[in-house]
């Protein structure tokens, strides 16, 4: 599979360890050194601007797309290659979606989280057929994984649904899965005895 733009879904806080910053940061540098253009929430603050910060301090390309209700909270980062504003979240989502052929998740919160979900439930139902990745700095997604487990243990979810979320602690690892990524080809809609 082709990659040439990734979007990364991230805090807009750096969180309570540096680690996280300089991951998000070393993240930014590999793509730009893959010359792999970056698109993300357009802000300057916390893991959002550490990405968008590795990107363009080694020479690459950063796509911001960001609410203009947003603009002032998130702080709108002013040295990207390109900032596009839209009026609503979905909207965000969207034109993020429209603009990259894979996802990254970092550390984050409440929102991070909804936009990987959504993400999943897009590539579930079809409606894209894009990698999707965590970045599991210092096991920060060690309790999601088990989650999902349960979920598929307790009949919520196909274990074929799960192998569309791919994870490492490893940037080069993690980009290579995404390379290699081949979406699954099964109907969502199951009968009532079907896991």
């Amino acid at each position: 599979m082709t990659i040439k733009r990734i979007t990364v879904f991230c805090g807009s806080s750096a969180g309570k360890e540096q680690k996280f910053e300089d991951e998000a940061y070393r993240l930014g540098a590999c793509l730009a050194d893959r010359n792999i253009e970056l698109v993300y929430g357009g802000a300057i603050v916390g893991l959002m601007g550490a990405v968008a910060n590795g990107v363009l301090k080694n020479g690459g390309q950063a796509i911001g797309v960001l609410p203009h209700f947003l603009r002032k909270k998130e702080i709108a980062h002013h040295e990207l290659t390109e900032l596009i504003i839209v009026d609503t979240m979905h909207e965000r989502k969207t034109k993020m979606n429209e603009l990259s052929d894979g996802v990254i998740a970092l550390p984050g919160g409440f929102g991070t989280l909804e936009e990987l979900f959504e993400m999943l439930t897009w590539a579930q139902l079809g409606l894209h057929r894009k990698p999707i990745a965590i970045l599991n700095i210092d096991g920060f997604y060690d309790e999601l994984l088990s989650f999902l487990e349960n979920m598929i243990d307790k009949g919520f979810l196909k274990p074929i649904y799960r192998e569309m979320l791919l994870m490492s602690h490893d940037i080069d690892i993690l980009l290579t899965l995404m390379h290699k990524y081949q979406s699954p080809s099964v109907e969502k809609w199951i009968g009532k005895t079907e896991v």
